[in-house]
């Protein structure tokens, strides 16, 4: 699916570590849904972490910060108590929500075999649900600062 901005943000419902999340759960609130490969991986980490850190400046800016994968709700859990991470993780699993917007899908190796994941995007939504940027392919370096200035400058 083409996904642009300016356009409506495309509805989900996911199961996160902590229970159930969608985008109507943000109404009202800026969010900054961010997809990425693999929990516990270097970069996702990095990525994590930046996202953590700003978490002060993204709160003043009134947005919240969803991070999306094919990992499981354990791994999740695992990933967000390693690196004290503040925010929820969805698990798109079958890759339904990466594909309502267009995120592409990937295979990364790991222990000798395939396991499917998504290309680092991300999309920021706006109070009224509506796709006010995006970034894809996403690096990792300078990235959060990029999303926090976006989103200063709404």
């Amino acid at each position: 699916m083409e996904i642009s901005v300016g356009q409506p943000a495309p509805s989900f419902t996911l199961t996160a570590d902590d229970g159930v999340v969608s985008l109507d759960d943000y109404r009202g609130r800026r969010l900054v849904l961010y997809f990425y490969p693999k929990d516990d991986t270097p970069g996702c980490a990095n990525e994590a972490i930046a996202f953590r850190d700003f978490i002060p400046h993204f709160t003043v800016a009134k947005a919240a910060i969803l991070g999306v994968s094919c990992d499981t709700v354990n791994s999740h859990a695992k990933f967000r108590a390693k690196f004290a991470i503040p925010f929820r993780l969805g698990c798109d699993e079958k890759g339904t929500v990466a594909k309502l917007y267009g995120v592409k899908k990937k295979k990364k190796k790991k222990d000798g075999k395939d396991h499917p994941c998504f290309e680092r995007s991300t999309f920021l939504i706006d109070e009224e649900g509506v796709i006010r940027a995006m970034w894809a392919p996403v690096k990792v370096a300078g990235h959060a600062q990029a999303v926090l200035e976006a989103l200063q400058a709404l």
